[in-house]
This record gives structure tokens, C-alpha cells and sequence, in this order.
């Protein structure tokens, strides 16, 4: 019998789960009201191989993140202006590029898709990237870049082929027996399974079913430059300690981004972050014309937890929800990941779910109050 599900939230979770779900199985909803959307604001780098991050569950997620993007980019036929294996650069001092090497070199035995590891002289740099001024980097040929909006646009077209039905609309929600109410514009669907993935706006969901959860909002804020260079064969870049810089096709290259953890919900465009994110990287550059020519921000707000990490997975006392939030600056990289593993929660309900490898237990981050309407 055919099960209805809703999900809230059409984000990078969000939007792969409803391609990822069975529409054999499942009659299935989508609602968000596209405000303060941090995947539609983002471009990012998926590259997490030398993460300083010591985190060693979040390592493991983000690798096999970032290797799933070969099965996704076949699974849905992505484009070269959504996503892109282009290699990446990293731009350290002599010093920290040996180390990095050789972090490399043994982190590539369990990630083969990190590709080749290459030391390269200042000219080589210069070749592979002519912005930048003469200096030694680290080059690994398995990074890609991704387009958070351009990813949302492809996946949403292909979704709604499969009769996924979308609503533009805020959704509140509420328990019904042993199935949930989800209420938007004055309309209640009952439905049987439900999956919320709206940022950090999770908050508010859960604490109408008396659940309190550990997420808060982070604004961030990206500098998109649409220039004449020829930027389809340039890598991406890691700076140390500057924003990093993404190239795309047609000219078009990307400074971000910002994580500015009091402003919250705002989506103002700020000549701070402007400031903040040229500055970075000029020291890095050849000159400024980069920065000379016609741009425009992209803003929009992240969700981050207090130990800065993911957390995903059906609630303790409901089989029938799941919930995912707190992705940070690295969601591009785990976003697609989680929801593909959610998808196999709910299309696979004889296989019990266990995410210990890439994650606390989800109780860490939630405080059940009650479980009653």
C-alpha cells in the first residue's frame, strides 16, 4: 500500500531525499518557503580529504560524502555547471605543504577518489591558476566544486518528473494517532512518515512536539565576481586562513564565504563581509582585478550545533520521523550523503538504522520533553 510522506525543508537534504525515495512506496510532499535557504545561497568545495577537523566521525562522513558524488552526479545526470571534478589546490607555507603531503598520502588509502596527490613548483601553480602570484601548492586531482543553486534547480525538475508535488509555503506541524499532521496555509494533510530538514528552523518544528534540539542559525555570506577570464579548466583553492576562491564556467568565480554566528536570521548584504573576504585573499594574487569586476552576494543561513557537528536519523520515540540539521560550512559535502542514507531508512524499513560511524547518538543533541500531542 502506497505510504504518503512529507518532507520540510527543500534544501540539499530535502531536495536528494525526494529523488532518493521510492515512488513506488511513497506519495510524496515537499514544502519549504525558500527564505533564508543556505544551499541556494552556496558554492562549495568537495575536497574534505585534509580537513583539519579532529573529529573522526565527521571525517568519516564527509569522506564517503564526497566519494557518493560519482554514484549521485550518474544518478542524476549532473551538468558541469552544477558540479565538476576540477581538482584542488591548497596554497600553504613550504613547511605546512610537506605535512599536508604527506596527510594526504595516508589518508588516500581509504579515499582513493582524492585522486592524484602533487606537489607543484611556483610556476606550475601559476600555470594550473594565472590569478595567482608565484608561490608552491599542494594539488589534488579528485577535489570538485558544486552549485548549490544550479543543484537545487536540477534535482527539483527532476523530482517533479517523478510526481513529487512541491509547495512554496511554511509548514507547522503536529501529531495525529500514529501518524502527522502537517498544516500549511491553513490546509492539514495527514500524512504516514515525515522528515524534517529545514536548517535550522528544525527548532521551532521540534519543540511543537516537545522535543528541544541543540541548532542554532549561522549567517553566511559569498562574493560572486562575474569576470572575462577563462575559468573552465581552473581548479578550486584552499587559502589559509582567507576565504576560499571558486571558479565556475563562464567566468564567473566565487570568495566565501563568511560565518558570522550572531547575526543569525539576517540576510542583509554587508560591506564588512565584503571587506573580509577581499582582503583574505589579496595577498594571494597576482593583482586586484579580480576584485574590479561586477558582483553580487549570495547570503543565506547555515545550521550549526554547539560541537559544530551533524546530527541525522529517526527521533528516538517516533519510527515514523526523521530529522537532520546542523550541517555547517560542509554541507555541500555531507548534504547529499545523509539524505541518500535517510532514503534508505524509510525505502528499507527491514534493515535497522545505524549511523555510529558517522555520528554521537542523535539523543546528544535533543531533549525529549514529553511525546504526547
Amino acid at each position: 500500500m502506497m505510504k504518503k510522506i512529507a518532507i520540510i525543508g527543500g534544501g540539499i537534504i530535502g531536495m536528494t531525499l525526494a529523488n532518493y525515495l521510492d515512488t513506488d512506496k511513497f506519495d510524496i510532499s515537499l514544502f519549504d518557503d525558500e527564505k533564508n535557504q543556505a544551499t541556494k545561497a552556496s558554492a562549495g568545495i568537495i575536497s574534505p580529504w585534509l580537513s583539519k577537523r579532529r573529529n573522526k566521525k565527521w571525517y568519516q562522513l564527509a569522506k564517503d560524502g564526497a566519494a557518493f558524488f560519482e554514484k549521485m552526479k550518474n544518478d542524476f545526470e549532473l551538468t558541469e555547471d552544477v558540479y565538476e571534478k576540477c581538482g584542488t589546490l591548497f596554497l600553504r607555507q613550504k613547511s605546512d605543504l610537506i605535512e599536508l603531503e604527506k596527510l594526504a598520502i595516508e589518508r588516500k588509502k581509504e579515499a582513493p577518489e582524492m585522486g592524484e596527490i602533487k606537489r607543484l613548483s611556483e610556476e606550475e601553480t601559476v600555470a594550473l591558476f594565472p590569478l595567482l602570484k608565484p608561490r608552491e601548492s599542494l594539488y589534488l586531482s579528485g577535489g570538485a566544486r558544486l552549485d548549490g543553486k544550479a543543484y537545487l534547480s536540477s534535482l527539483k525538475k527532476q523530482a517533479q518528473k517523478r510526481g513529487v508535488k512541491f509547495y512554496s509555503e511554511r509548514a507547522t506541524i503536529a501529531r495525529a494517532l500514529d501518524k502527522w499532521q502537517v498544516i500549511h496555509e491553513g490546509v492539514t494533510e495527514v500524512v504516514d512518515d515525515l522528515v524534517l530538514c529545514p536548517g535550522p528552523a528544525l527548532k521551532e518544528l521540534l519543540e511543537s512536539i516537545g522535543t528541544q534540539v541543540d541548532v542554532k542559525p549561522q549567517k553566511g555570506q559569498l562574493l560572486s565576481f562575474q569576470t572575462d577570464f577563462d575559468t573552465k579548466k581552473w581548479p578550486v583553492l584552499f587559502l589559509e586562513g582567507a576565504a576560499d576562491i571558486i571558479p565556475f564556467q563562464h567566468g564567473q568565480v566565487l570568495l566565501g564565504a563568511t560565518h558570522e554566528n550572531e547575526e543569525g536570521w539576517d540576510l542583509s548584504e554587508s560591506q564588512e563581509a565584503f571587506e573580509s573576504l577581499t582582503e583574505g585573499v589579496k595577498s594571494y594574487l597576482s593583482d586586484t582585478k579580480l576584485i574590479d569586476f561586477p558582483y553580487h552576494y549570495r547570503v543565506g543561513t547555515r545550521a550549526y550545533s554547539s560541537d559544530f557537528s551533524p546530527f541525522f536519523g529517526p527521533h528516538p520515540d517516533f519510527s515514523s520521523l526523521a530529522f537532520a540539521s546542523a550541517l555547517g560550512s560542509s554541507g555541500l559535502t555531507t548534504g547529499p550523503y545523509i539524505a541518500y542514507l535517510l532514503a534508505q531508512y524509510f525505502n528499507h524499513p527491514e534493515i535497522s538504522w545505524d549511523s555510529s560511524n558517522y555520528q554521537k547518538d542523535i539523543k546528544n543533541y535533543i531533549n525529549i520533553e514529553k511525546t504526547s500531542n
